[in-house]
């Protein structure tokens, strides 16, 4: 039997927006809306005076659209805590995860009892005032430091990356999404048709959830169409098919041992069991990878969890993936082997709910724990960081695990194995993977190509106008072969065969 002492449960979940896609409210700081959030997450436990003054942990998700020197302190403060520890994550979207797996881990070590979990954003706030001259500092938000926060140019991608101008994720992803379509056997139409279906059944989520940003539906024909409203982003995918990150949303969870929530008289059915994940981390620099129809972390992270939870993908309940673009749901589903109609989320995605940069998670745990109170008993949530970076996922249940915790907080780091980089290249290559990056006007401006040369080396680069035109064929182009000369990342392409000869049979997948 488990010690309730030692035995990690969620009590408390809030989540909440300030206005909406197309009807913003007045700005908003994000520490105002965590702190709102987290009274929220507090009175649903229904013991938020006698919990307040136990809270000995408060961990925060980076907030990426104003800056803080301790966000856990000023919110200790404002709700009256005195928490013993404290931390701010540094960027990425997997954190959710990876922080509640590791709050689980304390208190089932011992070290801690009562801890906070929270994140937020305004991104829209922020925007909205800047657009109209008015300093938020002038508002009142807080200036230690404040303002939005800066970036080096490193974080965005190495220097390989920065070369082959393959450094935001609207460039990013799409590369992924191609080379994966195309190991599935999937044409460039099946590929969208696949996103626009999944993302069709994101809006209906969407549109039920009374924290979303966007909650008009929107069908999957509206979302593969495109238009003035959806225009060509990268290929293969239209506006609706990327993150929405201009948003004012906040979430928080409160995470206690079993026997606190006993002692506090939560009510059974109200408590969830955190039985524990796994995390595991890529190379940051996506051009030292081998392959890119795949995530070798994700894999790895999910085999780790359900192996030491002694589960199959189909025991749970609620899947809930991280959905910045649609590749990442799709690898979720494909590497759990389930079904392609499988719509895993009960948030609504990063298009329509809205994509708060690093808390988008955090809402899915809210989202998760409401659904498991009143159907269902075990679900998995996924984080993900990065450029399919870092990976998270963490198992909730109604049930506690016969073996209590049974989670591994540390992420298992995956080896560098891409083949040598042959720069300043001149001659044929055969494409691993492409995508074309359109302009307002709705043509192909840039192109960005990831090929194999005849001796197995690799290439990469960006390429003008004319280039992108040949790389904006998707999954249809990837096994084709091109004539690539190479200035220091910057390519010219010629087209040497044609398009849609080398698409594998639909069997051969990777696990």
């Amino acid at each position: 039997m488990t010690d309730p002492a030692r035995t990690p449960v969620v009590i408390g979940v809030g989540d909440l927006r300030s206005g909406r896609a197309g009807s913003p409210a007045d700005p908003r700081e994000p520490l105002d809306l965590i702190v709102e959030a987290t009274r929220a997450a507090l009175a649903d436990t229904g013991a938020a005076d006698e919990l307040t003054a136990r809270i000995d942990t408060v961990r925060a998700v980076k907030t990426a659209s104003w800056s803080y020197d301790d966000l856990p302190g000023l919110l200790a403060e404002r709700i009256g805590a005195t928490p013993e520890h404290t931390s701010t994550t540094p960027i990425g979207g997997h954190w959710p995860a990876a922080l509640l797996d590791r709050i689980a881990h304390d208190i089932a070590a011992g070290t801690s009892s009562v801890a906070l979990l929270v994140g937020g954003e305004t991104q829209a706030s922020v925007t909205n005032a800047l657009k109209a001259g008015t300093d938020p500092t002038a508002l009142g938000w807080v200036t230690a430091p404040g303002g939005p926060p800066a970036f080096d140019p490193d974080d965005l991608g190495s220097a390989a990356m920065q070369h082959a101008a393959m450094v935001v994720p609207t460039r990013v992803y799409p590369l992924f999404e191609n080379r994966f379509s195309h190991r599935l056997g999937h044409s460039r139409e099946k590929s969208i048709e696949w996103s626009a279906q999944l993302y069709g059944a994101f809006s209906a989520i969407a549109a039920d959830n009374p924290a979303s940003w966007n909650p008009d539906l929107r069908t999957a024909e509206d979302i593969r169409t495109v238009g003035p409203k959806n225009r060509a982003v990268t290929d293969p995918y239209p506006l609706l098919m990327n993150a929405m990150p201009f948003v004012d949303q906040a979430a928080a969870v409160v995470v206690t041992s079993l026997a606190t929530a006993r002692e506090l008289g939560v009510a059974d059915d109200h408590v969830l069991y955190v039985w524990g994940g796994a995390g595991a981390t890529e190379p940051a620099d996506i051009l030292a990878r081998a392959d890119f129809g795949h995530s070798a972390a994700l894999a790895d992270a999910l085999r780790r969890t359900l192996d030491r939870a002694d589960l199959r993908a189909t025991d749970f309940d609620v899947i809930d993936a991280y959905s910045c673009f649609p590749v990442v749901p799709k690898l979720l589903v494909e590497h759990l082997g389930l079904p392609r109609d499988t719509v895993p989320s009960v948030t609504g995605g990063h298009s329509f709910f809205g994509g708060p940069l690093n808390s988008y998670t955090l809402h899915s745990i809210v989202a998760v724990a409401r659904r498991l109170r009143t159907d269902g008993e075990l679900a998995l949530v996924h984080g993900n960081g990065g450029y399919l970076t870092y990976q998270h996922v963490v198992v909730l249940g109604c049930a506690p695990h016969t073996d209590g915790y049974i989670g591994d907080p540390e992420p298992v780091l995956m080896p560098a194995s891409a083949p040598e980089a042959a720069v300043d290249y001149s001659g044929e290559v055969e494409i691993i993977t492409a995508t074309a990056e359109f302009g307002r006007d709705g043509t192909p401006s840039v192109g960005f190509l990831i090929g194999a040369t005849p001796d197995g080396r690799r290439v990469s680069g960006h390429t003008d106008s004319g280039g992108a035109q040949i790389l904006a064929g998707g999954a249809d182009i990837i096994g084709t072969s091109v004539h690539v000369v190479d200035r220091g990342g910057s390519l010219t392409l010629t087209s040497t065969t044609a398009a849609g000869s080398h698409h594998r049979p639909e069997g051969e997948t990777h696990r």
